[in-house]
């Protein structure tokens, strides 16, 4: 049903506005943006509307290891020690358990105003838990349908996942991450492409990683995404373990190894935490993108990457909720602002050329993302679709904000629970 909304402020890219009107149509599209849009069928007093952040790589079932992995006995852990908490939850979870998950953790993005997710998906096959060989890829479906019963947009980013390590198999529990060949990739990748809700969900190719996809299939995977106009996504230089291997396995750290794919706007490079700035800026000026992630780069002790060059381009960054140990896009935000004040000792990291830290930001937690993803939205512009957060300006936390300082206010002061409703494709919720 075609609709003209207006709240009291409209973020417009630039800043909050007043007497904005939003006109949606009925295929769920923006059609007019300004203060001449018809008769207004949906007032939002007291409310601002920004556009719905996009959450380009999360994890959904891990929402199961929150709290877990957190205690230390042994001593400090890391990464590692992490991995084997998380296939210990995958040894656990048979197909009810992780829709539940999955259903949970997509409710909880949209009750943070995340209307779009890409889920960066590898645990592709049921076992029960006495281990019964693998069934084939029947937790795909699992994840389309959790995303359409919660009504996020979603991208299932479908993992490419080959090898236990550089050189190594696949062993125990990372059976049920297993993709045989490229053949049978592509094609569960087509039966899934026949089983989306083509409104609201798309496909995206994954190579989960150099420890887990050969170079030789990491270039042909990406050479047919290419071909189908698919985005590609991997994780690249997460660990320093991860480049000493690929170093002693390659001879080139795997940086390099993407950088001789030639990568472009289709490429999403999840963390790069350790990659050197000379890599970055080759990878940023083909026109790749950066996932960044960090809440749980430092819940996993990654570390905090120098981005310097990544600041430079800032149209090219996206934020991830990864782990899901918290779900808040606002916190992400927030977190990336504050890892390099703490690592650099100084404010203002992310500045754009007026000065502004929040806008660079929101541009990464919105139109970043939906470049990573290849969809359109991230922002509230005619032909987008109409996907948006609705903020309560009478929450206790927004206390004191103007106009002007709303969303230094939002991003700098606040959590989720000053987002009231979302929409997705035209589609209403109200999250509290």
């Amino acid at each position: 049903m075609a609709q003209v909304i207006e709240a009291d402020l409209t973020w417009t890219g630039s800043g909050f506005e007043r007497g904005v009107r939003v006109g949606v149509g009925d295929d769920g599209r923006i059609t007019t943006v300004g203060g001449q849009s018809g008769d207004v069928t949906l007032r939002l007093g007291g409310r601002a509307l920004l556009p719905g952040f996009v959450n380009a790589h999360s994890h959904a079932f891990q929402r199961g290891l929150r709290g877990r992995g957190e205690q230390f006995p042994s001593g400090s852990g890391s990464f590692w020690s992490w991995r084997e908490a998380m296939y210990e939850l995958v040894g656990q979870l048979d197909g009810t358990r992780f829709y539940e998950l999955t259903l949970q953790a997509f409710r909880e993005m949209l009750a943070a105003g995340i209307t779009s997710v890409g889920e960066f998906h590898y645990l592709h096959h049921s076992a029960s838990l006495d281990e019964t060989p693998r069934s084939a890829f029947d937790f795909d479906e699992l994840v389309l349908r959790a995303a359409s019963e919660a009504g996020i947009r979603i991208v299932l980013l479908n993992v490419f996942y080959k090898t236990g390590g550089i050189g190594k198999p696949l062993l125990g529990d990372q059976l049920r991450f297993e993709t045989r060949s490229i053949i049978e990739y592509w094609h569960q990748m087509d039966r899934l492409d026949k089983l989306r809700d083509p409104g609201l969900q798309s496909l995206g190719a994954v190579a989960h990683s150099i420890r887990a996809v050969p170079p030789d299939h990491l270039s042909i995977l990406h050479t047919e995404a290419k071909r189908r106009k698919l985005p590609f996504h991997m994780h690249v230089e997460e660990q320093p373990q991860e480049i000493q291997d690929s170093l002693l396995e390659y001879g080139k750290n795997p940086m390099s190894i993407v950088l001789d794919l030639e990568p472009g706007p289709e490429f999403t490079a999840v963390h790069c935490t350790h990659t050197t700035p000379s890599d970055l800026r080759r990878f940023l000026d083909l026109g790749g993108n950066i996932c960044i992630t960090p809440l749980t780069e430092a819940n996993l002790g990654d570390g905090t990457a120098d981005h310097g060059e990544i600041r430079e381009s800032m149209g090219q960054v996206s934020l991830g909720t990864d782990s899901n140990a918290r779900i808040s896009l606002i916190e992400e935000m927030r977190w990336l602002e504050y890892n390099q004040r703490v690592t650099g000792e100084m404010r203002g990291a992310w500045i754009d050329e007026q000065g502004s830290v929040s806008r660079p930001i929101l541009r990464a937690a919105t139109e970043g993302g939906a470049r990573a993803l290849g969809i359109e939205t991230g922002r509230i512009a005619t032909g987008l679709f109409a996907d948006f957060a609705v903020v309560n300006l009478s929450a206790s936390s927004l206390a004191g904000h103007d106009d002007e300082s709303l969303l230094d206010v939002i991003i700098f002061g606040c959590s989720e629970e000053i987002i009231s409703d979302v929409c997705v494709g035209g589609d209403w919720k109200r999250v509290r």
